[in-house]
């Protein structure tokens, strides 16, 4: 009687978490900074998958130079980070799982002068 007990209650505690785990979902976060070490703000970062509906998603650092992309499906990521003045960056192969946080931290170095 125990045993059947319980185990009508792990399936009524897998019943109640199965809808929170279909839903998992992943982030991507870091820090832009320059070659000096300085953090930039304004930097535009786009996260680019085919597990996207929408393909990218973008996001702009904050004053601190910090970054967060959130609610992202699990797959494979190439991220983007562009701000005029500087050469672009981009790190791909970032594989997210489940509710896993990558953190990609970027340097960018000061590109050529534009007029």
């Amino acid at each position: 009687m125990r045993s059947a007990l319980r185990l009508a209650a792990w399936a009524l505690v897998c019943v109640a978490l199965a809808p929170t785990l279909a839903h998992a979902q992943a982030s991507i976060t870091g820090t832009v900074r320059d070659s000096s070490g300085a953090v930039l703000p304004g930097v535009t970062v786009e996260a680019s998958s085919p597990a996207l509906i929408e393909k990218v998603r973008s996001v702009v650092s904050d004053s601190g130079g910090v970054y967060r992309i959130v609610d992202l499906r699990p797959g494979v990521y190439s991220v983007t980070f562009s701000l005029p003045g500087f050469n672009a960056v981009q790190q791909q192969g970032i594989e997210l799982t489940g509710n896993f946080a990558a953190t990609v931290n970027a340097e960018m170095r000061v590109g050529a002068v534009q007029e």
